[in-house]
């Protein structure tokens, strides 16, 4: 019977030494619990998105120092891990040295080798080039080295004889994207499992998407179940970005028998290592804690940014946190998040309101405050604003020739950044922390934000959630504290930026979106895989199908009364989405990532002028044209 240990570790992209340190930790615990062979994550040294990095050849260097480390603490036990492999005698198509993302197996202070393969480490098959993989940028595939070194890909993906104790484990060692093979040409599972390994090892960087785990489930059950053979995945935890977008890892290690059946799997962001007992008679693979672990209580949204807001201030140093409050649901949802994760001594809630900010929303701001037990304070701007105006107009009076705007909008925008720039930077600094963004993923797709206004501060926690989302994130904050935090009037308050007299809320009015339908709309624009475009969208809206396409709760017919009034309502927020919000996106705060396509590095965009093709003003003339009830 073999004894193996898995350790999803919290792994710190970039800094190598310390990484170091925590499997130094691992190892003398899996040493002190007998384990004959421990099993370490994908780029564990390294970690994974950490951008042109990878371009420092004196950080390949130290990749290397460390990876050299682990191979000499082997002595005791096996270990498999992901790092960085480098042949510096070969470039890469850049002319940059010749890097794999690679897995080892050490044993006995030295690395294990396999007959007739030229190199000491098991190289990735498939380089994920989508979403916010950019492998091929840095890596080379093993389907080039194979041409290269005339050898096949089945000889170079053969399994490592790797000792165990009294015994050896035949295993087959893919890494991450190689068993997510779905779609390509060479299936790494299944010419592995040709080669009648007693196991398939899968080390992971996986980021969290929502419903991600679902489809793992789904490919590795079918997988061990085709194949006969037990399948174990061992992924990092931790927080990591390209820059724009914060993915958090949530490790959930999993063990699948060779029925396909989930044997366990470790709950998300936590516990760091599990034990495994492996029969090789009866190729039986079973937790030394029986049974699936029960996942949090919370919700995996919930879960993942309480999890990445709090990695996010650790990674910067920021321990203090100033928010706006509006008595809005976003800036509720987005004080009870970081509510949840810092002392209510570190989390300010300031209120800025004007003369538009009705005595409802005050109250609300200052009930939240109350309830959150939170320091409050109240910094009326009218004062500030006017100053601002008066500034302004005396500046263009100065060439009352040049036709100066005028517009309300203006006037808006001046409410922001003076919230943001003049109040929250202040308070911040002066508090020692940051202050934050409350932006949702509705608002950025079309542009319905303020430049340097409520589009500022460190983090947008919240910005790859949909309006419709943001509530429902409130409903889950208020089950997760002890008692409601966030009162019941602000779920029932119509959405307002409150920034004019035609969005009094007492009023019911407020924000321009109809959120059960422009939220589905939007997303359709952004998250499948196949983005859609209006022409998808009327000719949807002709076949009388745009409901079930797109998902929304609504009856388009019943919000637009005529093809006139939704073509315009499409090519209106088209024309924004396409148009200067991209702009407005570029430069939005870093947010955390949970969708399966955030904007940011994520989203590749371009800003670029609205279009619409042929085919859509084809229809466009036709339904336009054509007796309204056709398509009704």
């Amino acid at each position: 019977m073999i004894h193996m240990m898995s350790v999803q570790l919290d792994v710190i992209p970039g800094d190598v030494r310390q990484n170091w340190k925590n499997i130094q930790e691992e190892i003398a615990k899996a040493e002190q619990s007998r384990a004959d062979i421990l099993i370490l994550p994908e780029m564990c040294l390294s970690g994974y998105l950490i951008g042109d990095l990878w371009d420092q050849n004196s950080f390949l260097r130290e990749c290397e120092l460390y990876g050299e480390k682990i191979i000499r603490a082997s002595k005791n036990l096996s270990i498999i891990f992901g790092n960085v492999a480098v042949d510096w005698k070969k470039t890469n198509d850049d002319g940059r040295p010749r890097k794999y993302n690679a897995a080892f197996v050490a044993s006995g202070g030295h690395l294990v080798t396999r007959p007739d393969i030229p190199f000491p480490y098991a190289v990735k098959v498939l380089l994920p080039n989508y979403r916010q993989f950019d492998d091929k940028r840095y890596f080379t595939g093993l389907s080039e080295l194979s041409r290269e070194e005339n050898l096949s890909p089945e000889k170079l993906m053969s399994p490592f004889t790797i000792p165990a104790g009294d015994e050896i484990l035949k295993a087959g060692i893919l890494l991450c994207e190689d068993s997510w093979d779905e779609n390509y040409p060479l299936r790494p599972m299944e010419i592995i499992s040709a080669c009648r390994p007693e196991m398939l090892i899968n080390i992971s960087a996986s980021p969290f998407t929502l419903g991600k785990e679902q489809k793992r489930h789904r490919i590795f059950s079918a997988a061990s179940s085709r194949f006969h053979l037990p399948i174990l995945y061992v992924n990092q935890r931790g927080l990591q970005n390209n820059g724009k977008d914060c993915y958090t890892f949530d490790g959930m290690t999993a063990a699948y028998g060779p029925d396909g059946i989930l044997k366990r799997e470790s709950p998300p962001y936590t516990e760091p290592r599990s034990s495994f007992l492996f029969t090789r008679e009866s190729g039986c693979l079973c937790p030394c804690r029986t049974g699936t672990d029960a996942g949090s209580s919370s919700s995996m949204t919930l879960t993942a940014l309480r999890y990445g807001v709090n990695k996010f201030l650790s990674a910067i140093g920021a321990e203090r946190v100033v928010i706006g409050i509006s008595g809005g649901i976003d800036s509720a949802v987005g004080a009870a998040l970081y509510r949840s994760v810092l002392p209510p001594g570190q989390v300010l809630l300031v209120n800025t309101p004007t003369r538009f900010n009705s005595e409802t929303t005050k109250n609300l701001a200052g009930e939240l405050a109350s309830r959150l037990q939170c320091p409050y304070i109240i910094s009326p701007i009218g004062s500030f604003i006017d100053q601002t105006e008066q500034e302004l107009q005396s500046l263009m009076d100065i060439y009352p020739g040049m036709s100066w705007k005028g517009t309300g909008v203006i006037k808006e925008n001046i409410q922001a950044r003076d919230r943001s720039s003049r109040i929250l930077a202040g308070l911040s600094a002066s508090f020692g922390g940051i202050f934050t963004c409350n932006a949702n993923k509705t608002e950025l797709s079309a542009g319905y934000a303020t430049l340097y206004g409520d589009m500022s501060g460190a983090l947008a926690a919240t910005a790859d959630l949909w309006k419709h989302q943001i509530y429902q994130l409130g409903r889950e904050l208020n089950q997760w504290f002890p008692s409601p935090v966030i009162p019941d009037g602000i779920f029932a308050l119509k959405p307002s930026a409150e920034l004019s007299d035609s969005q009094n809320v007492d009023h019911n009015e407020g924000d321009p979106f109809i959120y059960d339908y422009h939220d589905y709309l939007f997303r359709s624009f952004i998250e499948p895989w196949e983005r859609k475009t209006p022409e998808d969208i009327l000719s949807w809206y002709m076949e009388n199908t745009l409901e079930e396409h797109i998902g929304t709760p609504l009856s388009v017919h019943s919000l637009f009364p005529s093809p006139r009034s939704f073509i315009d309502d499409l090519e209106h927020w088209w024309n924004l989405f396409s148009g200067f919000a991209v702009a407005k996106r570029i430069q939005c705060p870093p947010l955390i990532a949970v969708s399966r396509r955030p904007y940011g590095f994520d989203l590749r965009e371009s800003q670029l002028r609205p279009y619409y093709t042929e085919a859509y003003l084809d229809m466009k003339r036709k339904i336009l044209n054509s007796d309204s009830r056709e398509f009704r």
